[in-house]
């Protein structure tokens, strides 16, 4: 169940050519504009690497004028070191950010959104720090998430056929070559991410009054496992639109619509598995 009917096919596809991708104007449609705009939070999925996805959240901030946007690819602390002054110099704020040693793709491709925003947006960061990810490995999502655990429902075991189906995706996601063991481990990291960018967000909500605007992988934008199982359970109350972003018409999990965009060019993400000659 979606937290909102907009009235759109469900799996709405749209596509856009590379050309279009140059120009902001016919990125968002029509009608996904009209769901968005209705919302009180509207999830921009992406693919990292792919510019033409951030050119459409470049397009989707513009247009919502956010109160709020929370990032995956920032932490609570790293967002608060964004002001004004900072997201006029995209190199300082890069480093400011420890953009690259975090591992994201090219900041250029970010910096636009976070322009977009209108003036006195805040921002919010949703990223989960390293030593929590480790003590959700140790000790479970539950214990790493901290308060209200129970009310976001980490103290609940997932049902057997999801975590099965969510094991099989990590699996499939790092090329069939980790251990069956930590299959489990990966599961639970997951599901704390999607936790905390939802309470980042409800956060976003109480202190701005919304819209708020969400920053993330599609993984984590996902209707059926991601924020929104989150949302749907502590604020029912807020409308909730979610945008998946494909390559070529692919695309895993539910999303309220979905813009396709031409494929990047990218090494075979499996050549790091692969065990020397």
């Amino acid at each position: 169940m979606r937290s909102m009917s907009f009235g759109l096919a469900a799996g709405l596809f749209i596509a856009i050519g590379a050309a279009s991708a140059q120009d902001a104007a016919p990125l968002i449609p029509p009608e996904i504009a009209a769901a968005m705009t209705a919302a009180d939070v509207v999830i921009l999925g992406e693919i990292h690497d792919n510019p033409a996805h951030h050119k459409v959240q470049e397009a989707a901030i513009a247009l919502l004028e956010p109160s709020a946007v929370v990032w995956e690819m920032l932490t609570e602390v790293g967002a608060r070191r964004i002001d004004a002054a900072l997201i006029s110099q995209p190199e300082e704020m890069a480093k400011a950010l420890e953009w690259t040693d975090q591992g994201w793709p090219e900041f250029d491709m970010y910096h636009p959104i976070f322009s977009a925003a209108p003036a006195g947006a805040r921002i919010y960061g949703g990223n989960v720090p390293r030593a929590a990810a480790m003590a959700a490995i140790d000790t479970g999502e539950a214990v790493a998430f901290g308060a209200d655990a129970a009310r976001f429902g980490l103290t609940v075991p997932l049902p057997a056929a999801e975590r099965a189906e969510r094991e099989a995706a990590q699996m499939l996601a790092h090329c069939d070559a980790i251990p069956q063991d930590s299959l489990g481990a990966m599961v639970r990291v997951q599901r704390l991410r999607d936790a905390v960018l939802a309470r980042a967000v409800i956060a976003a909500m109480d202190e701005t009054g919304g819209p708020v605007a969400v920053i993330t992988g599609n993984g984590h934008a996902r209707v059926d496992w991601g924020i929104p199982v989150y949302l749907r359970r502590v604020r029912p109350d807020l409308r909730v639109f979610v945008l998946g972003q494909s390559e070529d018409g692919q695309i895993e999990g539910v999303f309220d619509a979905v813009i396709d965009s031409p494929p990047v060019p990218r090494e075979d993400p499996c050549a790091v598995f692969a065990k020397p000659d």
